[in-house]
């Protein structure tokens, strides 16, 4: 099951961007993400203890965004050279995670 309300996060060359509404709704106090393809989907997973590894959340600015940089990613995937793209996120509880569809589907 996915929530409802309208969140973006955006692509750009092999960085994934969240804005600080998404990451204090569902990333707040975690440094780190694991990102999953499934499908043509990409899952935002969230991280709770840094030793696990995963994909670093960095500070961008003063109003909290994060970057994430995960080129090899987005390369393994053919699209770590897109331009910005922004992509409707929600979470899904059946994959505790963050999902945007169809990230993937020109790759194919």
């Amino acid at each position: 099951m996915t929530d409802t309300h309208s969140l973006c996060v955006t692509l750009h060359q092999g960085s994934l961007y969240l804005s600080g509404a998404v990451y204090d709704r569902y990333f707040a106090g975690l440094e780190t993400v694991i990102l999953l393809r499934r499908e043509d989907d990409l899952l935002i997973l969230p991280v709770k203890h840094a030793a696990a590894g995963g994909y670093l959340l960095k500070l961008k600015n003063s109003a909290g965004d994060r970057v994430v940089n995960a080129m090899e990613f987005f390369r393994f995937n053919e699209i770590d050279n897109m331009d910005r793209q922004s992509v409707e996120v929600g979470w899904d509880s059946n994959s505790a995670a963050l999902r945007a569809r169809s990230v993937f589907k020109s790759a194919n």
